[in-house]
């Protein structure tokens, strides 16, 4: 089944958020196993922005540094709400954190962070649904 990123704003701004992040794994998991690393860092800025929202800060910044690439504009033309959650990042841990995670993201293979982003999807389901 192919997963678009539409399903996981859908879900994550009208619906479920624990529906969101399987859309999201999905997504990664789909993208990775191609080896279509373009739709990859598109599906990773949606969840490092989502991940901004839900009040994950460290995971966010770290999968939008992988994600973001100020070479290729079609990721932030995809998923426009990575700037600002890129701008929130950096409000909420500090430029010096901020550039720190990034760059940690940034300097991951393909396979590290899709297995990053698994871990840090399984660990906000768990907190999601311990609130529940």
């Amino acid at each position: 089944m192919r997963v678009r990123p539409g399903l996981c704003r859908l879900e994550a701004g009208h619906g479920d958020p624990l529906a969101a992040l399987e859309y999201a794994t999905r997504a990664i998991r789909s993208y990775h196993d191609s080896g279509n690393t373009t739709q990859l860092r598109t599906a990773l800025a949606w969840l490092a922005a989502y991940f901004d929202r839900l009040g994950h800060p460290e995971p966010g910044a770290t999968i939008a540094g992988f994600a973001f690439d100020p070479s290729n504009p079609l990721t932030t033309a995809w998923i426009p709400e990575l700037d600002s959650a890129i701008t929130h990042l950096r409000d909420v841990l500090g430029d010096q954190t901020y550039e720190s995670l990034a760059r940690r993201g940034e300097a991951m293979a393909t396979a590290a962070i899709a297995t990053y982003a698994f871990d840090q999807i399984d660990r906000a389901r768990t907190a999601i649904e311990q609130l529940a």
